[in-house]
């Protein structure tokens, strides 16, 4: 008789196995997506295009009210328990800089924070968990795969949320890739894996009027110039240095006709932080700097936060099993413990709110040439990465918690 442990090596090999043999077809589905991006909101084509997948591999799925993302479930009921893997299908408003015949065709859309391979890899994972349930029906864990839309936007983990993608799920997992890790390796963190990020926008408004007589006006676009600058130079000098702190101002809007002084600027940005509840400290120095700049200009202002995202923090348990997972596809070798947190935001954090779950940094980097970094215009994954992500994601299945329940 079978050990379990034996079994779910064997089980682990059989999707090795299935994904090898869908590699081409992992990398055909990326680069299909690469050429076919589209924003946060407007998911409706990537969507069909997973449905249709979906439908010529024979699996049902579920598409949410608003038309976009789906998800798909094991063909084993799971009695109530199963994990989930994620995905986001999103793509940034950016232009595409590559040379290459996957490059965007959509004007100033461009897929450059990896969404695409993201997706790519939990469809390879999908059709191999299928494969493998197919072939050995009852054995393998319940599972979820949920492809989520506006990731960017920080709003699609909750409407997958609030359409059932989280019911009956106990757990989940994700990959997000890493262009500072070699193509091969995968990066893990216990606990803080990203930062809590806040966007806030600011609304300068004072008195318009010829570029000619600048002492009629009170001029938006020299109080925002001055805010900038001060922002920069006095919050880092307001704030412990031991805890990492990250504002950035992404968007400047004001004017039309370069001798007009507007009466208005919009100032749009994001402030990052390690520690959650640091980002009302550096609100309220924020505010204190407005006050000042009110008093010295005359130019009012009014600060908005359409968003707060918390940090995703992994679960130990869960990290810990997916790194089981981990050593089996990278090798112990592969595994890079990532000593600092990343100081970008990820909405998977709203998912972690609700169950326990464990995001990993998959290596992405090429072995030669320029660094192709997260949110640039010539980002690119090295695509010998994908088979690695699939099963990787694949092999999750076997060690989250439902698997002590389903795999003897």
């Amino acid at each position: 008789m079978k050990t379990k442990a034996h079994s779910l090596r064997e089980l682990g090999h059989r999707l090795d196995d299935a994904v090898e043999r869908m590699e081409d077809r992992i990398r055909e589905i990326r680069r299909y997506l690469h050429a076919h991006p589209e924003p946060s909101g407007e998911e409706f084509q990537t969507t069909s295009y997973l449905a249709n997948l979906l439908d010529d591999a024979g699996l049902d799925y579920r598409i949410p009210a608003t038309g976009r993302g789906l998800f798909v479930d094991s063909l084993s009921p799971g009695g109530g328990r199963r994990c989930a893997l994620r995905a986001d299908i999103d793509a940034l408003r950016l232009h595409d800089a590559k040379e290459v015949t996957y490059r965007s065709l959509k004007k100033e859309l461009m897929h450059a924070c990896g969404h695409d391979a993201h997706t790519a890899m939990l469809a390879g994972a999908v059709l191999a968990l299928r494969a493998v349930e197919t072939e050995i029906p009852h054995v393998l864990p319940a599972w979820r795969a949920i492809f989520q839309p506006a990731e960017e936007s920080a709003t699609g983990a909750l409407e997958m949320m609030a359409h059932g993608a989280l019911d009956e799920v106990d757990s989940i997992f994700a990959l997000h890739v890493d262009p500072t890790i070699p193509a091969g390796k995968i990066g893990y963190r216990h606990g803080t894996l990203t930062a809590t990020c806040v966007e806030f926008e600011i609304t300068l408004s004072g008195k318009g009027g010829h570029g000619a007589r600048p002492h009629l006006t009170a001029d938006p676009i020299a109080a925002a110039a001055q805010l900038i600058q001060t922002l920069y130079a006095h919050l880092p000098r307001s704030l412990d240095a031991q805890s990492p702190n990250v504002l950035s101002i992404g968007m400047i809007r004001g004017g039309i006709n370069p001798n007009v002084i507007p009466d208005e600027v919009r100032i749009g940005g994001t402030i990052r932080t390690i520690e959650s509840d640091m980002d009302a400290i550096v609100r309220a120095r924020m505010e204190n700097i407005l006050r000042g700049l009110e008093m010295q200009t005359g130019v009012a202002y009014r600060i908005a936060q359409p968003f707060r995202l918390e940090g995703v923090r992994n679960d130990l348990e869960t990290t810990t099993r997916c790194l089981r997972a981990a050593r089996e596809v990278f090798s112990t070798d592969g595994l890079i413990a990532l000593e600092r947190p990343s100081m970008g935001g990820e909405d998977f954090a709203h998912y972690l709110r609700e169950v326990p779950g464990c995001m990993m940094r998959l290596g992405v980097a090429f072995a030669e040439g320029p660094p192709r970094h997260l949110h640039s215009s010539h980002f690119d994954v090295d695509e010998r990465a994908l088979a690695f992500g699939a099963k990787m994601l694949a092999r999750a299945v076997l060690e989250l918690p439902s698997a002590s329940d389903s795999v003897s």
